[in-house]
């Protein structure tokens, strides 16, 4: 069965930190496109952040850059997403997701819209 398990998010004060991981079972993350979305209350699910599994390119939306990190460790199945200088709006829940070697801005900006395999989603919530 195909699965992919978010873990790692909580509640941390503005400024803080926190790791996400997105680990796969049923089949293996090096050969796709892993993407990080996230859905805040009343709002549309946007991308993240996205790293191919072709040659490690990834992409950041502009309200992430700087702040954000994506990483991916293929002997773990895994694929992280570390925050750093949270703000308030970064308050959602975080999903991921999976294609087979999609270009890592289009999977992040449009293409995410036709995957099928999510994650359950892990909140996060940035508040003092």
């Amino acid at each position: 069965q195909l699965q992919l398990v978010e873990s790692g998010g909580g509640l941390v004060q503005p400024g803080g930190s926190l790791r996400l991981s997105c680990t796969a079972s049923g089949f293996t993350l090096d050969r796709h496109t892993i993407g990080w979305f996230r859905q805040a209350p009343g709002k549309e699910r946007e991308g993240v952040s996205c790293i191919s599994g072709n040659d490690g390119s990834t992409y950041y939306a502009d309200s992430v850059k700087g702040r954000f990190t994506i990483s991916r460790d293929n002997a773990k199945n895994t694929v992280y997403l570390h925050m750093n200088s949270l703000k308030p709006e970064d308050t959602a829940v975080y999903y991921c997701t999976a294609a087979p070697m999609l270009p890592v801005q289009d999977m992040c900006t449009y293409l995410w819209r036709y995957a099928d395999l999510w994650g359950q989603g892990s909140l996060v919530t940035v508040s003092s």
